[in-house]
């Protein structure tokens, strides 16, 4: 089955646990199936929303290994995050993600330790050479301290399977500059949820989104607006959207991302320590913002 790559909405996913803490399976296919029934076009496992930092090696095996099995007639690529310290426990992941079956790879600059530019290319390379699966470079300098430069990209684009970039510098003008200095050498998925319409509209390919986890099918709607040229019906929803999409821009996004995801009744709130469930006011604000939002909701049906 051919498989479209770095094209449309990813959910970046969340994991959901059992309160012994135990991956909760059940949960996870509730949420996966609201993702596919909501038109997304591909899946992100073990990103910072899945709480990667907390999953132990085996954990984002079996997540992967679960979700191929469960998308195995769709033509639904899956991707594993890597976001590791060492590069060679990297190429490990890339290339037993590859034997059990992923579709491509999201890959992190090296964490903890700032690798300088010549660094974390060789870093990204490595990795890409150790398997024949499609990457796509995270670009975050704003959460990780690594900002990947054109002149980087420059050199990256002799790696044939580094194919697309996560885009989350938060400056729209990259994406012009990434299309004027490479064409389409590289797809380009807009990766902060705030801006995820300007995105589009500046020629990204797709999104990688964080309350996609919880509103599939808005968020495939706001895609499929913008390539449709009915900006104004996309602006519609995105403007409804806002407040929750800023959920997305926090430390805790996590959990208030999880929070918005029980309310649909396709997570739990159950979060891994050092991270905590919300109390007091905090739970409150954002309970409020998810609230508010049911009250307005665009009827999708309506706006077709």
């Amino acid at each position: 089955m051919t498989k479209e790559l770095w094209k449309g909405i990813y959910p970046a996913l969340l994991t959901p646990f059992k309160e012994n803490g135990e991956i909760d399976f059940d949960m996870f296919g509730k949420n996966l199936t609201a993702q596919l029934e909501g038109g997304v076009h591909g899946l992100i496992l073990a990103g910072s929303l899945g709480e990667a930092s907390t999953l132990s090696t085996q954990e984002k095996y079996d997540l992967l290994t679960y979700t191929v099995n469960f998308v195995a007639d769709k033509a639904v690529p899956v991707i594993l995050g890597i976001a590791e310290q060492a590069t060679s426990e990297a190429i490990k992941i890339a290339k037993k993600a590859e034997e059990l079956g992923a579709d491509g790879l999201m890959v992190l600059p090296p964490m903890r330790y700032k690798a300088d530019d010549r660094e974390t290319v060789v870093y990204f390379t490595t990795i890409a050479n150790s398997t024949s699966l499609p990457m796509m470079v995270y670009n975050n300098p704003v959460d990780y301290g690594n900002l990947v430069t054109l002149d980087m990209f420059e050199q990256l684009a002799d790696v044939p399977n580094i194919q697309a970039v996560k885009e989350s510098t938060r400056d729209l003008t990259n994406i012009t500059r990434m299309i004027n200095r490479f064409g389409d050498r590289f797809k380009i998925l807009g990766g902060v949820d705030t801006i995820t319409t300007e995105a589009l509209l500046m020629g990204a390919d797709g999104i990688v989104a964080g309350l996609v986890d919880a509103y599939p099918k808005e968020t495939v709607a706001i895609y499929e607006y913008v390539k449709a040229g009915e900006i104004q019906k996309a602006l519609e929803i995105f403007r409804w959207f806002l407040p929750l999409l800023e959920l997305d821009i926090h430390a805790k996004l996590v959990q208030y991302i999880k929070l918005a995801a029980v309310s649909e009744g396709i997570s739990n709130e159950t979060v891994r320590a050092p991270r905590l469930p919300l109390v007091g006011e905090e739970r409150e604000r954002v309970l409020k913002i998810i609230a508010d939002s049911k009250v307005n909701r665009p009827n999708l049906e309506v706006n077709a």
